[in-house]
């Protein structure tokens, strides 16, 4: 997977209909006395602009800007008042990049065009984690362009394009600044992992905020048993797909997928502001089982729980510590687990419930305390 952690995300924001209101009749602000800015946007653009790692750009289409029927001085004044009320409230644009053709002229530099947003297309950017923010369907098709997604600002409540894949590539479709910036702080925690070795071929793929939906498949019955255990307490999306060197024993199978896992937890992760972080204890029958979690960035794993069994179905007892302390060290997250009782099988699968139930505590984040949980400032 490429890590894109270090690169530049985006936002490709709408003037007209988006950060101002667009006149109804002839669709121009060619006047102070049309400027009327978009409800929430000074509040929640400013919170956006100050609190997200995204550059700003505005991007819009302003027909026939410069001819006789649409002056540039009769542009400039509103354009300029706006632009300045906007830096009053903290918010900057990186550019501002306005293309004056008509509609008619089918102009590589009209969105949806790409013509100037050329520089876009580099290492230094990350699109696929960009959004275009707008009120039009030019919109959603500059996103598809970019690859990227849209945030459609539907005040006309449009109905929806029969282009599927244009459909698809709205992520928000809302009227209100709040929304945009609740979806943007609280933004997908998703990861896919592929790990392939000489030993084994792993496919993970996450979602933090899911609804318990996914497939175990790694070539082991009890493995697999134990997985879905986390897919279902702790009520993330998981699919894993394994394959591996069964032929010579069960080892990289379960190392190996305990790696990829943790790598998954890891991205999706992503910054943990308003992360709970911590996470549980339960018991299943005779079997008391403790699972305390941290993904405060640092591994570790402490495990009290002994098995008199050499084999648990088709799974090595002593493959139990070693799949926790391969998902401990890719997770970068401490692990401090204990379990007694009588029955083996009770007691891993009590563990893989706790391992949920602590997962499902700690990954649930606060929308009205999004700090980072730790006094170091750091995790």
């Amino acid at each position: 997977m490429q890590n894109t952690s270090q690169k530049t995300k985006v936002l490709f924001i709408d003037r007209d209909g988006t950060l101002i209101i667009e006149p109804p009749v002839d669709f121009q602000v060619d006047s102070l006395e049309k400027l009327e800015f978009y409800p929430g946007v000074f509040q929640n653009l400013s919170k956006i602009a100050s609190q997200l790692n995204f550059e700003l750009v505005m991007v819009t289409n302003q027909d026939g800007l410069g001819t006789d029927s649409f002056p540039e001085a009769d542009f400039w004044p509103a354009q300029n008042k706006m632009m300045q009320a906007l830096e009053n409230e903290g918010i900057s644009f990186n550019d501002i990049i306005i293309d004056k053709t008509f509609p008619k002229d089918n102009a590589p530099t009209r969105k949806p065009g790409t013509a100037l947003l050329e520089q876009y297309f580099s290492d230094e950017y990350d699109l696929e984690n960009s959004f275009v923010i707008g009120d039009r369907w030019t919109d959603v098709e500059l996103a598809k362009n970019l690859n990227s997604k849209a945030i459609f600002v539907d005040a006309n409540d449009s109905t929806l394009n029969d282009d599927k894949e244009l459909a698809d590539r709205i992520a928000l479709r809302t009227t209100s600044w709040a929304d945009i910036y609740k979806f943007l702080r609280l933004s997908e925690r998703t990861a896919v992992v592929e790990r392939n070795t000489l030993e084994t071929q792993i496919k993970v793929e996450l979602d933090l905020d899911g609804t318990s939906q996914g497939k175990i498949s790694t070539g082991l019955g009890f493995f697999d048993h134990m997985l879905e255990q986390i897919l279902k307490h702790s009520g993330i999306n998981l699919s894993v797909t394994t394959v591996g060197d069964l032929n010579v024993d069960e080892h990289h199978c379960i190392e190996d997928t305990g790696i990829a896992l943790g790598e998954a937890f890891k991205i999706a992760l992503g910054d943990k502001l308003g992360l709970e972080r911590y996470g549980f204890c339960l018991p299943m029958d005779d079997c008391l089982a403790q699972v305390a979690l941290d993904f405060g960035g640092r591994n570790e794993l402490v495990w009290e729980a002994d098995f008199k069994r050499e084999m648990v179905g088709d799974m090595p007892t002593e493959m139990f510590s070693h799949f926790f302390k391969s998902f401990s060290n890719a997770a970068l997250c401490n692990l401090n687990i204990k379990a007694e009782g009588s029955n083996e099988h009770h007691k891993i699968e009590g563990i893989f419930k706790a391992f949920a139930r602590a997962i499902r505590m700690a990954i649930k984040r606060d929308v009205n305390n999004l700090q980072l949980p730790s006094t170091k400032g750091l995790l």
